[in-house]
């Protein structure tokens, strides 16, 4: 009788289990799988829950189980291990964050439901298990409470800690949400965020400064447009360190290995390190720039300018033999042959600026000032050109700073001065020492008076070309006051005392000068002559023979005349 009690409740319960369990659950389950994170000692971090929701790879499970964590690895229902290979997305307050792995071609995924469930909805939970039957816990939906275009459930489901991050099935096998952490496991009651918003999370331009994303230490995908991607490489080079930059420049290559962005900027970094072993490398992203790229000339480009940044960087330096000038220029007159663009002209003139052939690069600069790209940068460097130039007239030089400063916007500010600080300095050279004089003013106020002794000094020899003593006092007193250990400040101070017969300040003056330096022999004649004009004869004679010991040839006819 026993016996056959028993008989009767087993299949009793097997019909029970039947019901409770959907035909399609035994091939749900193989989507469903266990996850190990870990941190930066390799520690296991935490363990949970996730499931693919394609048959690319693509999965989801709970934000918290990620953060903090440098890799993590997920065990699928035949216990085979895969690692996490990026992060695709993440919210913190929804606790969701979706994430790709290696996958075969006979992954099973789950389908997100394109319909949200309803109230009073039937519902199925399903946990992870690596035992051979299928197992699921039926539950109803209480309420759907909408989140833009996505919906967060609360269901009539009792969960404990080992179904976060569970799926939660419809009746016809789609999965509509996935199970969250309960406040309480007495509760009746259980949360799940719809899968449809864990779907959507996706990785932008802006990304980068997302604080969930950024609390997961492992590698995340790159935007799924080319233009998004190339925004993030460039905040993300401002922020991350070499070898996490070099990881995101390949993870670029590897998603659109046609753009000649993603090779320059791995090459960039390659050359601007210490490094020379990586050279060769480098050398090879340059060629696939041009060799891969759908806009040949503006691959060119780059990577001419790439090779002048790096050689510019060398500062005179010896660097890697295939990286010249002159293969940068080659490089660039074939963009230029192509496509005569205005900003490849830019770089023509600055590339022959740096081998020193000026009139080759004046030439390229005057295209350019007669271009829609004139700017007063350009007749800048159209002057500097001209200047060095054999046989140049100044004047011709001043007039291109005429032009380039005729292109600025008043007021003048901080990024103005440099034009008046160079034009001042040629006015100077041309002996326009009152236009000079305007000039270094309009640079010191450019530069709220933010300015060293080396300025006040320049100024000041302007001003006492144009007799403006007590301003020439004024600056010399201002160079010594910042530089107070330079003689030769010390002694253009006394010049400037004795120019307006000043002899007392000047002796003071000079002595402080040869204070500083007891071998400055033109400090000793200046100090000696101020003194002959005080009568102060045998003092004026003993500094004269001291210059004239130090080397001094001056000061021989002034000691024919004490």
């Amino acid at each position: 009788m026993k016996k056959t009690l028993w008989i009767i409740t087993c299949a009793l319960l097997a019909q029970m289990a039947s019901a409770q369990t959907p035909k399609w659950a035994a091939n749900t389950k193989k989507a469903i799988f266990s996850i190990v994170t870990y941190d930066k000692d390799n520690n296991i971090k935490a363990t949970g829950n996730g499931f693919y929701i394609d048959n690319k790879g693509t999965a989801l499970s709970d934000y918290s189980l990620f953060e903090g964590a440098t890799r993590a690895v997920i065990i699928d229902a035949n216990g085979k291990q895969q690692p996490v290979e990026m992060i695709l997305g993440a919210n913190s307050m929804y606790d969701v964050v979706k994430f790709k792995t290696p996958v075969d071609k006979k992954q099973v995924s789950l389908k997100v439901a394109t319909q949200p469930a309803k109230n009073g909805d039937a519902v199925f939970l399903m946990p992870y298990s690596t035992q051979k039957e299928a197992l699921c816990q039926r539950g109803a939906v209480v309420s759907a409470d909408s989140i833009g275009k996505h919906f967060y459930y609360t269901l009539q489901l009792k969960t404990n800690e080992k179904m976060v991050s569970c799926p939660v099935m419809n009746a016809t096998g789609e999965v509509v949400g996935m199970i969250q952490k309960n406040a309480t496991t007495e509760s009746d009651e259980s949360y799940a965020i719809g899968c449809t918003y864990g779907e959507a999370l996706e990785i932008a331009a802006l990304s980068f400064n997302d604080a969930a994303l950024n609390g997961i230490h492992i590698q995340k995908a790159l935007p799924d447009t080319e233009d998004q991607a190339l925004i993030y490489l460039f905040m993300s080079s401002e922020q991350l360190d070499k070898d996490a930059y070099l990881s995101v420049l390949n993870n670029f290559i590897r998603q659109y290995p046609n753009s000649h962005e993603g090779h320059i900027r791995r090459a960039s970094l390659l050359m601007h390190g210490d490094d020379a072993s990586l050279y060769p490398s480098a050398n090879e992203d340059l060629k696939n720039a041009i060799n891969m790229a759908a806009n040949k000339e503006e691959a060119k480009f780059q990577v001419a300018k790439t090779i002048y940044a790096y050689l510019v960087s060398l500062n005179g330096k010896d660097g890697y033999a295939e990286w010249t000038y002159d293969k940068a220029l080659s490089i660039l007159r074939e963009a230029i042959q192509a496509n005569n663009q205005p900003v490849y002209t830019q770089l023509e003139g600055d590339i022959l600026f740096a081998m020193k052939d000026f009139s080759g690069a004046y030439n390229s600069y005057d295209k350019l000032n007669k271009s829609e790209l004139v700017t007063s940068g350009t007749f800048y460097s159209a002057a500097k050109a001209k200047q060095l130039m054999e046989g140049s007239d100044i004047s011709e030089v001043i007039a291109l700073m005429d032009s380039a400063i005729v292109r600025l916007n008043k007021p003048y500010l901080s990024d103005a001065a440099p034009y008046f600080f160079e034009r001042a300095e040629l006015y100077a050279q041309a002996k326009k020492f009152r236009e000079a004089v305007l000039d270094y003013n309009t640079f010191y106020n450019a530069v709220n008076g933010d300015v060293n002794s080396l300025f006040y000094y320049q100024r000041e020899q302007a001003e006492m070309q144009c007799r403006m003593y007590k301003q020439a006092l004024d600056d010399i007193n201002k160079a010594v006051e910042l530089s107070s250990d330079d003689e030769n400040l010390w002694a253009e101070k006394g010049v400037v005392h004795l120019r307006v017969n000043q002899l007392d300040e000047a002796i003071l003056a000079f002595e402080k000068a040869i204070s500083i330096n007891a071998d400055y022999a033109a400090g000793y004649r200046m100090l000696g002559y101020c003194q002959s004009l005080k009568k102060m004869k045998k003092e004026a004679k003993a500094n004269y023979e001291k210059a004239k010991a130090l080397g001094d040839t001056v000061v021989d006819q002034l000691l024919e005349k004490l």
